[in-house]
Order: C-alpha cells, then sequence, then structure tokens
C-alpha cells in the first residue's frame, strides 16, 4: 500500500536514539537542547522550546498568549483542526475567513474586509493564526501589515513549512510573526514520532513556554538560598508537554537529511506538475515566485462535476488500486464541534469549499520512487474520466 505520507527512519536515526536511550538522563536532558538550538538556527530564531506534538505548541501559545472569552482569534478553515481548537481551549472564540484560491492559505484581504465590516471583530480581534499550507508560506508580508495596523499578534502555525522559503529566507518565520510553531509528526519534513515545537524572538515568552511545556513549575536560584536546593513554585496551570530525550536525538538525526529529504519531496512534485499541468481536468498547487516550497503535501485538485466518476468513488478505485489518497481538509467549519459558531457566524468560505470538493492528496514523500509517482500520476489520469 502507497500512502500520502510516510517517515524515512535509517540506521543513523536508530543508532542515535540508542545513544540518548544509554545516557543519564532520557527527558530534560542535553539531547532536547541540542535539539531546540539547531532548530532555532534553521528558523532564525532566538528561542524555542519542543514539545510533545504541534497540537501541545498552539495550545501552549495560547495560554502564554492568556486568550480568554472576551477574545476573538481570526484563522483559516482549511486546516488541522488543532489551529482552532486551541482558540476553544481558551475560552476564546475562532473566526474563519476564506482562502486564497490561489496559495490556499489565508487571504488578507478578506481578513481586512471582515475587521472593516463587523465593529465588534476589530474590538476583540486579539490575532490571527495563519497556516502555511502544504509547505507554501502565506501572505506574510500582508499580514504583518495588517497586525500593525489593527494591533493584533501573529502566529505562524509553519507545520507544514519546514524547509520552506520566502525571499530565499529559511527564517521568515520570525521577521513577519511573533510565534511559530512546528510539528514533527512522521508524514512532516522531519519526525521524532510525536514531536513539536515553539519558536519566538520574545525572551520572556520562552520562558513561560518552558516553564508550560511542564505543569507550569517555576525554579528560581534566588530562592534555593532561604528555602532549599528542592524549592520549586506552580505558577501556573499547565500539564506535561514534554519531549523526550530519545525523541530530540531523532530529531537531531534527522535534522541532517533535511535538505535531501525536501530535495526529494520536489523532485516528486516536478513529476507530478509535468504529468499533471497540461491536462485540463487537473489543477496543480501554484507556486508563488518568491516561494521556496517544501512540499509537506501535493494537494491536487479535480472537478468532479465535470467527469463521470465521483470522488468517493475515485477514492475507491484508487484504494482498490493499493494507493491510499487523503484529503487535506474537510473544512473546521463542517465540523459538529464547530456548527454552533458556524451557524452564529455564517461564514463565507466559498474558496475554502470549492477547494474541499476538489482537492485530494497524493503521495509524496522520500522513498517514494521517481517511477513509482510516474505510476501513480499515470494511474489517476486512467480513473478520472
Amino acid at each position: 500500500m502507497i500512502s500520502y505520507g510516510k517517515q524515512n527512519i535509517n540506521k543513523s536515526d536508530i543508532e542515535a536514539v540508542g545513544k540518548a536511550l544509554k545516557s543519564s538522563l532520557i527527558t530534560q536532558g542535553s539531547f532536547s537542547l541540542k535539539f531546540e538550538n539547531q532548530l532555532a538556527k534553521i528558523l532564525k530564531a532566538k528561542h524555542c522550546t519542543v514539545v510533545s506534538n504541534g497540537t501541545a505548541a498552539l495550545n501552549l501559545v495560547s495560554r502564554a498568549l492568556k486568550w480568554d472569552k472576551n477574545d476573538l482569534i481570526i484563522t483559516t478553515p482549511i486546516s488541522f483542526i488543532a489551529s482552532s481548537n486551541c482558540i476553544i481551549n481558551q475560552g476564546s472564540t475562532p473566526y474563519f475567513v476564506d482562502i486564497d484560491p490561489i496559495t490556499y492559505t489565508i487571504d488578507p484581504n478578506r481578513i481586512e474586509d471582515v475587521i472593516k465590516k463587523n465593529k465588534f471583530i476589530k474590538k476583540k480581534l486579539k490575532a490571527v493564526i495563519g497556516v502555511d499550507y502544504a509547505g507554501h508560506p502565506c501572505d506574510w508580508v500582508s499580514l504583518k501589515y495588517l497586525s500593525k495596523k489593527y494591533n493584533f499578534n501573529l502566529i505562524n502555525d509553519n507545520c507544514h513549512a519546514l524547509g520552506s522559503k520566502l525571499n530565499n529566507d529559511t527564517g521568515y518565520a520570525l521577521r513577519y510573526a511573533d510565534i511559530a510553531t512546528l510539528s514533527f509528526h512522521p508524514v512532516k519534513q522531519i519526525t521524532t514520532g510525536e514531536g513539536g515545537a515553539i519558536f519566538t524572538n520574545n525572551k520572556e515568552l520562552n520562558n513561560l513556554f518552558k516553564s508550560l511545556r511542564s505543569h507550569g513549575i517555576y525554579k528560581n536560584r534566588n530562592n534555593f538560598k532561604n528555602n532549599g536546593q528542592w524549592y520549586h513554585e506552580f505558577r501556573e496551570l499547565s500539564s506535561n508537554h514534554r519531549l523526550t530525550d530519545f525523541q530530540a536525538a531523532l530529531g537531531i538525526s534527522q535534522l541532517k537529511r533535511l535538505n535531501s529529504f525536501i530535495k526529494k519531496r520536489r523532485t516528486i512534485a516536478k513529476i507530478y506538475n509535468k504529468s499533471f499541468g497540461k491536462d485540463e481536468r487537473f489543477i496543480i498547487p501554484n507556486v508563488k515566485q518568491n516561494i521556496f516550497h517544501s512540499y509537506h503535501l501535493y494537494p491536487l485538485q479535480i472537478n468532479f462535476q465535470n467527469l463521470k466518476i465521483s470522488k468517493k468513488d475515485f477514492f475507491s478505485k484508487m484504494l482498490k488500486k493499493r494507493v491510499k489518497l487523503q484529503v487535506h481538509y474537510i473544512p473546521i467549519t463542517f465540523q459538529p464541534l464547530y456548527k454552533k459558531i458556524s451557524k452564529k457566524f455564517n461564514f463565507e468560505l466559498n474558496n475554502a469549499i470549492k477547494f474541499y470538493k476538489r482537492e485530494f492528496s497524493i503521495p509524496i514523500y522520500y522513498d517514494l520512487k521517481p517511477s513509482e509517482a510516474l505510476s501513480i500520476a499515470n494511474l489517476i489520469k486512467k480513473i478520472a474520466i
């Protein structure tokens, strides 16, 4: 079975994990610190905090920024649900703005339209979470302009985009956003099994992230003199969101091959672009000139209304041929959890809904052979009639 994504684990990865398991600390040790430093260097960030997964990263961001029931957070409907659940988890209200039909990322023009037309939103708006969908960065220049104009925090959910570049800069995330997050799920550019990270240039925020990932614990050497070396305080309500050191060791090993991982993904994308680009049935991902796309996903589109086969039957036939496709994503507003919010605001999400009806993600990962990618493309063209 060929799936849409898959990790690559080699001998060096296994040896790195083994080395970490033999060390004196297998959590909160030197490997985690080294992994943080290496990640910060890639994203050109002053501070990095590794955590248990990308969802935890977003939840800790919402906690650290102290969003509450009076706050409204704008985000995209085309994303994994974690990017909006982190808002609800704080008791705040998510407001969904439509995507740009070319990049599939949140549309800054629509954000400003929403703010201008609704005084309630302008008054309550606390932050915007942009998702660099599939590995294509948002229009961060415009989003940054809006964040200054309307005084809101800007968060880059960068979980799809490790290794992507904006204007040839791998550190674009914190050039524009206040905070960025990453995920190291197995289908991402690198993996730690599960894992995530938070990036900021703000020292106080980083200290808070590190406290929140470990139950909200606070330690200060000045208190040791009066109370003893064991003394600590819990100042924030939180839980355990730590990454183990053997996971961090895997991440360090995987980072050594980040460039080769992305190079292979881009090679597969070129094969798909060539195969589908001139076929009128398909819409291939558009990449803007100032973007270096890392292709966490390859979202292909078909207008199934123009074909005899339905999307459901298309998926079934591909699965019978042992190719497992996926959809990224069902619009979050379609989920039962968000029905009340959707009914209250009646979001205008025409582009997102159209994209969902047409989109399916096809296999793209390091171990996929170019010959296999070409065979998959031919199979798709054969079945999509």
